[in-house]
């Protein structure tokens, strides 16, 4: 387990009246007579940060991808704010204030740091494609793009190419691709993955910060970041949410110990 400090978020909002963030009901996904997610429920509420483990074949991606539109629930419900989005398409989904990162790097390697953020921000300021604008004079783009070269912590490397960042920028640069259309549901596919120790802590640090006062639903191996980061964690095995509650909780659970963490003295483990 990696030596990521435990500090939560704000306490959600919960409450008569508040929807949750994100709510799966009775969620269900085959691939041909194989059953990948057998009837997940689960309510992650506003401003919570939730991770998402499990062993590998667990359904994990799956449960993600889901999520954000790429597949189509074979059964069940996925609702975002409110709103029903199951059978919506991927950037109906992005529109509606959800966005997901992936376990491959997705940025394109040939731009600069600040051409590939502006090119996320451009959309969600209502540019569209507009050829007789020129990129410099749209003030607004370039002001919300610095700001986020700063939140992200690569203002110093603005102009270097993508292609040349180490593994730990380009993930840094992905998140801020992530969070550049200002969505409040933010979803992180193992984010901290091939990093090293020093690497991962200040990656915690900066999913923290750029993610308070947003919803967090993250798929993690690691788990010192699980626990450090999570206000709540979900265990997922062959399909099925086996436990859902605090970090300290699901510790404890001898399902989890059991399944997943492979220990039952309650004692964790990697």
């Amino acid at each position: 387990m990696s030596t990521a400090q435990t500090l939560h978020s704000p306490a959600p909002l919960h409450g008569a009246g508040v929807k949750p963030a994100l709510e799966l009901k009775g969620l269900r996904k085959q691939f041909g007579k194989t059953e990948i997610i057998r009837g997940v429920d689960l309510q992650v509420q506003q401003g919570e940060r939730v991770a998402v483990i499990g062993p590998n074949g667990a359904g994990k991606s799956t449960l993600f991808n889901l999520i954000s539109g790429r597949f189509a629930p074979s059964q069940g419900e996925i609702w975002l704010q409110g709103q029903r989005i199951d059978g919506k398409t991927p950037y109906q989904i992005n529109r509606l204030g959800l966005s997901r990162s992936f376990q491959i790097t997705n940025i394109f390697p040939k731009l600069s740091v600040f051409e590939n953020l502006r090119c996320a921000v451009l959309w969600s300021l209502g540019y569209r494609y507009t050829f007789w604008k020129f990129l410099a004079d749209l003030d607004d783009a370039n002001d919300r793009t610095e700001a986020l070269l700063d939140s992200i912590r690569l203002d110093k490397r603005r102009d270097v190419l993508a292609v040349n960042l180490t593994y730990a920028e380009q993930r840094a640069l992905e998140i801020g691709i992530t969070i550049a259309g200002g969505s409040n549901v933010i979803l992180l596919d193992e984010p901290t993955a091939g990093m090293s120790r020093s690497e991962t802590s200040r990656f915690v640090s900066l999913i923290r910060e750029v993610t308070h006062n947003k919803t967090l639903l993250t798929v993690e191996h690691d788990m010192g970041v699980v626990f450090g980061l999570a206000d709540r964690i979900a265990v997922v095995v062959y399909g099925e949410v086996i436990a859902f509650d605090t970090p300290e909780a699901v510790r404890a659970n001898p399902k989890v110990q059991e399944a997943y963490l492979g220990t039952s003295n309650g004692e964790g483990g990697h």
